[in-house]
């Protein structure tokens, strides 16, 4: 009707009431209802017609219900056809915008499958001119300093900044057609992107269906804090800067399957925080140690790590072949003959931080591949080394952790230990502390090269079941004894000292006990973390040392060192009275962080090569 029509029959709506109680009744009585502009017109031609009496007479055999229940059963019937309006008017619309708001289709949840949908993806986009793997992406500010600058911001408050950042996606959550998250990560950090339509320069559903977990996208526009107070970018532009072609493995169940781990480190990177903080802590060990020796007046150097001879340590070599020179060569062992040789010329405080290789077993504590450090310090004794010792080591774990008192679990352990890196670390004597616990008296040390005492350590050894692999030589079952007998004693930082020369070709004799030499290992939490003694500098006893280990060379000792004929000369030109130290660093990473492998501190460890290839993506 028009509004003129309506104006001049407004009188008219008195029969509304009326219309209400016909309502009412057709619906009970299951009648034909008349559309409301159809009733007015009747009541308009008729006025006398009472609509109560178009269905007041009910059938015989109808139950007369109360008002209320009428009214009750209406309002019902009401609602119900309110509903069924809108699912059909939305079922309506979708049809409609079918083209603007299509689902994603959904992809196979397979990882292999997932892979070869995403590499066909990406090599579509390539065919069809784009370039998935662009050259460059302006970053105006990292994710950290993102955090930094406009944590501030108070909820639902936005900045007129326009930024841009990258990084990785890790999530990602849908609030409609228009309005996405996704949890950008990278530096350690994370922060959130909400991607909305309404702030978008782009095509907003082709831009943001092509993202997914794992790829890198870089992000410009405004930061802002949503209404919760997440600090978020809005982006006016998103670009794809690097398709990530596998599934990723889910969030909820993580990525710890430690073989898989070890050998795709840079997933164990992505999807582990604490991986990446345990190798940020690795970093700063490193720096603290650099710069405590350089405060000190060291001076860093780097020495050869091929060598004509495997010396340096007693340990077993890898060998390689040099195609120029026609010639093999060894790995080294350690750096320590090159750098007292530069002492010998003058430079009185080096070190050096590096790798070293042997050729040994593969456990939790020792990997072939390994990073040292080492220092030679002109005019310097064993015991100046272990005041430095313990005032570098126990700095460190204050400077790392906060306190002296570090927690560590051992493997096979649920409990953790405690372990006080307070100063002065307990210093114990090798062969004294043998003695009190075997409960025997020892030859004398200088005897200890002997057929005789080498029979009696024999005998000992096989007493205390203490197990030694041939060649069954002094130096390999006192060594085998101390870590049966005395190194499980010491959980918290411990000198053994005073090491018998037969285990010792290197380090200088002592200067009261025969046949012992000035040496020290500092020993944490029941493992060897460094090795330290006065230099041997005396040429002539340096050959008769070196002559030794080779006879116990020729004898099957494939660790024992080789005569240095090079290094022996350089001593001839004089070494001044020289302390020489040595540290692992991967093993004190472990105690740092409370890491009982060695391969946890290690980015790429070494690994047994797989006998099959598994089909399986680390996801699943």
């Amino acid at each position: 009707l028009s509004k003129n029509e309506l104006k001049q029959w407004s009188f008219k709506l008195s029969y509304y009431n009326e219309y209400k109680s016909y309502l009412s009744t057709a619906l009970l009585t299951r009648k034909a209802l008349l559309p409301l502009s159809q009733i007015l017109l009747n009541s308009i031609q008729k006025p006398q017609l009472n609509l109560l009496r178009v269905s007041s007479t009910m059938s015989e055999g109808e139950v007369k219900l109360s008002k209320n229940e009428l009214k009750r059963r209406a309002k019902q019937e009401a609602k119900a056809q309110e509903k069924a309006a809108k699912e059909a008017a939305k079922g309506a619309a979708g049809l409609a915008d079918t083209g603007k708001k299509a689902k994603k289709p959904e992809e196979p949840l397979e990882p292999g499958k997932y892979h070869e949908h995403r590499c066909s993806t990406v090599l579509g986009y390539k065919a069809a001119g784009e370039k998935p793997y662009p050259h460059k992406f302006h970053v105006s500010i990292s994710l950290s300093d993102f955090i930094e600058k406009y944590h501030g911001l108070g909820d639902g408050e936005h900045s007129p900044d326009v930024v841009s950042v990258a990084g990785r996606v890790h999530s990602i959550r849908e609030s409609g057609a228009k309005l996405r998250f996704y949890d950008l990560r990278g530096e350690g950090v994370k922060i959130q992107v909400m991607a909305n339509a309404s702030f978008s320069e782009q095509d907003f559903e082709a831009t943001h269906s092509r993202v997914h977990r794992g790829d890198i996208i870089g992000c410009r526009g405004s930061p802002g804090k949503t209404k919760k107070g997440e600090l978020s970018i809005i982006p006016k532009e998103v670009e794809i800067l690097t398709p990530c072609l596998h599934m990723l493995p889910t969030l909820h169940y993580g990525f710890k399957d430690k073989e898989t781990r070890f050998r795709q480190r840079y997933l164990d990177l992505i999807m582990n925080e604490e991986v990446r903080q345990r190798f940020y802590t690795r970093a700063k060990i490193i720096n603290y140690i650099r710069k405590f020796l350089d405060n000190m007046g060291f001076l860093e150097v780097e020495t050869p790590m091929m060598n004509m001879i495997a010396g340096g340590a007693t340990a077993k070599p890898f060998v390689t072949h040099h195609n120029d020179l026609n010639m093999d060569l060894f790995m080294r062992v350690a750096p320590e003959l090159y750098l007292k040789m530069l002492v010998v010329g003058g430079l009185d405080r080096v070190y050096e931080i590096g790798r070293n290789f042997r050729n040994e077993g593969i456990d939790m504590t020792h990997n072939p591949e390994f990073t040292s450090m080492e220092f030679y310090m002109a005019y310097a004794d064993y015991n100046d080394l272990m005041d430095i010792t313990e005032e570098m080591v126990s700095g460190l774990a204050k400077s790392i952790t906060g306190s002296y008192q570090v927690e560590f679990t051992p493997m096979g352990s649920e409990s953790p230990i405690t372990i006080d890196f307070t100063p002065p670390f307990k210093r114990i004597k090798m062969i004294p502390e043998l003695e009190r616990i075997t409960g025997v008296t020892f030859p004398p040390a200088d005897t200890f090269h002997t057929e005789a005492t080498r029979k009696f350590l024999d005998e000992l050894c096989a007493k205390h079941e203490i197990e030694c692999s041939a060649p069954r030589t002094a130096s390999r079952l006192i060594d085998k004894m101390v870590g049966d007998l005395i190194e499980v004693q010491c959980v918290n930082p411990t000198f053994i000292i005073e090491h018998p020369q037969v285990m010792c070709p290197l380090a200088k004799y002592h200067r009261t006990e025969p046949g012992l030499t000035e040496r020290l290992e500092l020993f944490v939490a029941t493992k060897e973390v460094c090795n330290a003694y006065t230099e041997l500098n005396d040429p002539f006893v340096q050959r008769e040392q070196f002559e030794k280990q080779a006879l116990d060379k020729a004898a099957g000792d494939d660790e024992a060192q080789c005569v240095d004929d090079n290094y022996c000369t350089s001593l001839e030109y004089g070494l001044p009275p020289t302390g020489g130290f040595g540290m692992g660093i991967d093993r004190l990473v472990m105690f740092l962080t409370n890491s009982y492998n060695i391969k946890e501190v290690l980015l790429f460890p070494a690994m047994k090569p797989e006998e099959t290839k598994g089909e399986e993506e680390p996801s699943q």
